[in-house]
């Protein structure tokens, strides 16, 4: 049970990964502010998500030590706040008029 619910952490890992490789290479290719600020924002959603899963790896995978929690618990912080600001971003850059 466990182990397939690794391959789907694993899975979430790989997609977001490229999708954050996806989205960087994608805004700093645009030309116009609106379309880069997007993809900006979408880039540090799935970065956010990134950090998210590789936490929740850690926490699964290997055994508790205070130094795996304490870094664990950093990246679902760093994790929570790309998601936040990504989706902030997002939205405010969706509103703004195509110049």
């Amino acid at each position: 049970m466990i182990e397939g619910f690794l391959y789907v952490l694993y899975a979430a890992l790989i997609v977001s990964s490229l999708c954050a490789i996806f989205f960087s290479v994608k805004s700093r290719r645009s030309l116009d502010a609106r379309v880069r600020g997007i993809s900006q924002a979408k880039m540090n959603i799935s970065m956010g998500f990134m950090l998210i899963v590789l936490a929740i790896i850690q926490m699964f995978m290997f055994s508790g030590s205070t130094v795996r929690v304490v870094v664990g618990a950093l990246f679902m912080v760093l994790g929570a706040f790309n998601i936040f600001a990504g989706i902030r971003n997002l939205g405010i850059f969706s509103r703004r008029n195509p110049e």
